[in-house]
């Protein structure tokens, strides 16, 4: 296996970034017929060319960078990261409600169509979606990774599938512990990858459960973990009976920007989701948010390790799976 250099990251950590990086490479039995530069041989401009489409896509369209980040969460949570998420069909992941706010697909399938031109047959969606969420970090000002490649595209996508996979903005700190268990990533994994919500937007849906109703219609909260200002100013974004287009930034501080702020919007009790909130609210993962909104250095290098293990969950390798043509449609 390839294990040269894995990464472009500037900081202070980098030499014991690099080498828990390569130990996890080597040690790893998920990503073991993963590598680094895959398609040197094959395809020597397949990351530039995703790169390129992603940046293109996000300068007409600064929503692409949050929506391809959360593209390859559900991607690699349900099936493992093999694409499945892209099919489209009745029944299939994509039609499961639980993905109906899900975006991006129009930046993958514009990537895969330039790959076809120029590599036909030999670059899988898999890596593609996993890519540009390496992408998507990188041009909204967060760390430069480098990811091993060599994933194969499923065919198998089921909706039935989706809801026990995903976690729910609702969920506790425990039920969030099982799924991310389950998917071998660590409760640290847990509190490093919810950091994703520091770029892009939800629905007024997704945090409805910390209000109510009173007597007179009128939203009121009902969650006291959360600052009564940010409250205040979600209930005027989100009325009742609010258009289900209206949209809220996760991240009130630098909604455009990979950074720290999200853990810094916590220890303020800014937290969008009830799942945002429970990191600061359970002492096991406390600390952690803490030092995060402390040290911006050491969150980034805790993304490139956790991101890593997220985009080799229960990939497909060697003779599994298939390349698909179109990343919608199985080859048949």
């Amino acid at each position: 296996m390839e294990t040269s250099p894995v990464l472009f990251y500037a900081g202070p950590h980098l030499l014991s970034f690099l080498a828990l990086v390569l130990l996890y490479v080597v040690s790893s039995p998920c990503s073991a017929s993963l590598f680094f530069n895959f398609y040197g041989a094959s395809c020597p401009t397949a990351e530039l060319i995703v790169a390129n489409t992603v940046r293109s896509a996000s300068s007409s369209d600064p929503t692409v960078p949050g929506k391809l980040l959360r593209l390859v969460f559900h991607d690699c949570f349900v099936e493992g990261c093999d694409a499945s998420v892209m099919l489209q069909g009745n029944g299939t992941e994509r039609s499961d409600p639980g993905n109906g706010s899900l975006g991006g697909f129009q930046v993958i399938d514009s990537a895969k169509r330039m790959l076809e031109i120029f590599c036909p047959g030999t670059v899988s969606c898999a890596d593609v979606v996993a890519l540009a969420a390496r992408d998507a970090v990188a041009i909204t000002g967060g760390p430069e990774l480098q990811i091993p490649t060599g994933r194969r595209d499923g065919r198998v996508s089921a909706a039935a599938n989706v809801r026990p996979n995903i976690i729910d903005t609702s969920f506790t700190m425990n039920e969030m512990i099982n799924i991310f268990t389950a998917k071998g990533l660590s409760l640290e994994d847990l509190v490093v990858l919810s950091g994703a919500h520091t770029i892009g937007s939800a629905h007024c849906s997704a945090f409805s459960d910390r209000f109510q109703l009173d007597s007179k219609g009128k939203r009121t909260l009902i969650d006291s973990s959360l600052d009564r200002n940010y409250a205040d100013e979600l209930m005027q974004r989100c009325p009742v009976h609010a258009s289900d287009s209206i949209t809220v930034v996760n991240d009130p501080g630098t909604s455009s920007s990979f950074d720290n702020q999200y853990y810094q919007n916590l220890v303020a009790h800014k937290g969008l989701f009830q799942s945002d909130s429970v990191l600061l609210d359970d002492k096991r993962t406390r600390a952690l948010v803490e030092d995060f909104a402390n040290d911006q250095e050491r969150f980034f290098q805790s993304w490139g390790q956790s991101f890593l293990k997220l985009t080799s969950i229960g990939v497909k390798t060697g003779e599994e799976g298939e390349i698909r043509q179109f990343c919608s449609v199985t080859n048949g």
